[in-house]
């Protein structure tokens, strides 16, 4: 086919102005290995006169993305946005009633709305293809959509948010407070614009919504994860973990249970030798579990200019080839809406609690975790001021709701100073 495909690309900032140099660069092997020409016709961004690098001079401009995306000679809309809702949405869904395919990098909207935007697209005998939303340039959705479509995945989990964890390895590396190593992220231009949405854990559970969706062929369903961010970490506990031969990732793990659907993103310990363990820097890792193939783990950046570029150019070519995959791998219609279950599975966990430096104190702590069913493997106290003493413990597997029981009674015996910190430490 030498018909070329024709794109409207709404947002131009660092992703999309990376998406117009491909275009722009490698014309050549994009017709080779998509079987046709890629050409843009229009673009759209919030200010026309901005410098982005990139020579737009060719192409219509439309101030409006939704007109952008009804255009007659548009026949793939490529949203580069971002945003749950507003001229995203708009967009997204005026493109495919307009009978076009969409590529979008864009996460929060489909973990907001993936399953009816799904169900449009698919109403339309249009698709929706969205690998840059999910680890930059690692393609993560295409190996589970596809290179893994013959297994019962069993498990996903990986390191999704790269400001998360080159906050905690700088942390680690230069021995600095959180609020310190946090600072130079802002002024190095690595956090959103709320940086709530990284270090809240919000931007990498957004991600783990969809590749869950995925992996289990159920309804995206953002709501019912459970979500806890790096903010309460401190150097402290980064140090401890050290001693003991784990590191500090904020972790994202997905898997079906027979209680139902476990979601989470929280920080968690991993052993320093594994995989996870050696992650360093903003640099992205997604482990796939599945009953046929193992363990599988991809590695690479997950975000910045080329890697996500990359992602939406894969998108587009494999939409020039002819490739169609449904949205979530499976027709919108067959998806599920998975019963939402709390992590069950047992697994050890760190403590840290401050306590009052006075005798008993920790011999209370010890029975409340008796009590509690809790069986302590290790202890051990540090140096302390004249009136608090620091405790870390690492327990013997324990479920979640005894480790519930016990933080509750911690507050009964009058020697627990502050709230404690508890990690779940995950077998990887």
């Amino acid at each position: 086919m030498t018909t070329p495909l024709r794109i409207g690309i709404a947002g131009l900032g660092t992703v999309g102005a990376g998406v117009v140099k491909i275009v722009q660069s490698r014309a050549n092997l994009i017709a080779q290995r998509g079987g046709r020409p890629i050409s843009i016709s229009a673009v759209s961004a919030r200010t026309r006169d901005k410098d982005r690098g990139v020579d737009l001079s060719a192409y219509e401009w439309e101030d409006d993305p939704v007109a952008l995306a009804r255009r007659e000679d548009v026949d793939l809309f490529v949203e580069l946005m971002g945003g749950s809702d507003g001229p995203a949405k708009a967009a997204t869904e005026a493109a495919i009633a307009a009978g076009k395919d969409v590529v979008t990098a864009n996460k929060a909207m489909l973990a907001m709305h993936g399953h009816p935007l799904a169900e449009a697209a698919e109403a339309a005998g249009r698709v929706i293809r969205f690998e840059a939303a999910v680890a930059g340039g690692i393609p993560v959705v295409k190996a589970l959509t596809e290179g893994l479509a013959g297994n019962q995945i069993t498990r996903v989990m990986g390191v999704m948010n790269g400001t998360c964890n080159y906050i905690l390895t700088r942390m680690e590396s230069g021995g600095l407070p959180y609020q310190e190593v946090f600072d130079e992220a802002h002024a190095l231009g690595y956090l959103e614009a709320d940086p709530a949405l990284d270090v809240g854990g919000i931007d990498a559970g957004h991600k783990l919504a969809l590749l869950s969706a995925i992996a289990f062929g159920t309804r995206v369903d953002f709501g019912a994860m459970e979500l806890e961010g790096i903010e309460r970490l401190s150097i402290d506990d980064i140090r401890h973990a050290a001693d003991m031969g784990f590191r500090i990732k904020l972790l994202g793990v997905s898997q079906m249970t027979g209680r139902g659907l476990e979601q989470r993103m929280s920080p968690c310990l991993v052993p320093a030798a594994s995989p996870l363990g050696q992650l360093e820097g903003a640099t992205n890792m997604v482990v796939l579990e599945g009953d046929a193939v193992g363990q599988i783990v991809l590695r690479g950046a997950g975000a910045g200019e080329g890697p996500t570029a990359s992602a939406v150019m894969s998108d587009v070519i494999d939409i020039a080839r002819g490739i169609r995959v449904s949205t979530f791998g499976q027709p919108a219609e067959a998806l599920e809406q998975a019963r939402a279950a709390r992590a069950s599975a047992a697994a050890p966990y760190y403590l840290r609690m401050e306590l009052e430096d006075k005798p008993g104190a920790l011999a209370k702590v010890a029975t409340v975790l008796g009590e509690s069913g809790i069986s302590i493997n290790r202890m051990r106290q540090y140096r302390h001021a004249a009136t608090t003493a620091p405790v870390l413990i690492v327990t013997h597997k324990t479920t979640r709701d005894a480790l519930d029981h016990a933080r509750q009674s911690f507050a009964e015996i009058g020697v627990v100073v502050g709230e404690p910190v508890a990690i779940r430490i995950e077998e990887v």
